[in-house]
């Protein structure tokens, strides 16, 4: 099965249609969460994703404060600002949809969590000693994750005590040992300085990664952001994927 995998797409739809458009023909989509948050498309966004064929999508943790499961006080100002206009534009039928996904799934030879296998919405996988602590809370062979916008693969081979992190580099694709953790990055907001959106495909049949990055028209969803008075940090984080 050829799986398209994207996770963190908060709101982007300009960034979600290039990666859709650029990923061609795929067999099943798997969602890691955050469809909403900090961008200006959040139903556009929504509706998109719930009406790909084949469909798996869990609920992140924007997507949680929206719907109240998660306290908008946790968030720093800013993305608190966010949360509260996206609330406001939302439709009840986009909100009921974001409010019965799940925080973990297993799915083929994989599990599926937001954040990690062990706070599945809301704990950050930012470092070799928290990715290795979070081996123990799941049997499958892989576990994807998002959340930190941040691609990487945590590694715990045979015999290993400590998880190492391999950094994938973009349009080389790799055979994915068992026993790894790997964020394929953020659709609508990179962290690691690339600017472009980031998506992977996973062939369950050799276990293959193709991670991928494609460039968007930034500027027209800086306008849009502006027209709707979004917080100017978060508008001017996308040109430089910090």
């Amino acid at each position: 099965m050829r799986i398209l995998i994207l996770s963190d797409i908060h709101a982007n739809l300009t960034a979600l249609e290039a990666v859709l458009t650029h990923a061609g023909e795929f067999d099943s989509l798997w969602c890691l969460g955050d469809l909403v948050g900090y961008g200006p498309d959040p139903n556009e966004c929504v509706e998109t994703i719930r009406s790909l064929p084949n469909l798996t999508c869990l609920i992140g943790n924007h997507d949680a404060a929206v719907i109240d499961q998660m306290d908008a006080a946790t968030f720093n100002p800013e993305a608190r600002l966010s949360i509260e206009w996206t609330l406001q534009q939302l439709t009840q039928e986009n909100l009921t949809y974001l409010s019965q996904l799940p925080n973990r799934i297993v799915v083929e030879n994989a599990t599926l969590v937001h954040g990690s296998p062990r706070s599945p919405t809301f704990e950050y996988l930012l470092d070799t000693h928290l990715a290795t602590i979070n081996f123990a809370y799941f049997e499958t062979p892989f576990c994807f994750v998002g959340h930190t916008h941040l691609p990487a693969q945590y590694l715990l081979a045979n015999g290993q005590g400590h998880a190492s992190l391999i950094i994938p580099q973009p349009n080389q694709v790799m055979r994915l040992a068992a026993r790894s953790i790997i964020n394929p990055g953020s659709v609508g907001q990179p962290r690691d300085r690339d600017p472009r959106a980031a998506y992977a495909i996973f062939e369950t049949q050799n276990n293959s990664w193709d991670y991928r990055r494609i460039p968007y028209d930034i500027q027209a969803v800086q306008k849009r952001m502006k027209a709707h008075k979004l917080p100017e940090r978060h508008i001017q984080r996308l040109v430089a994927g910090w």
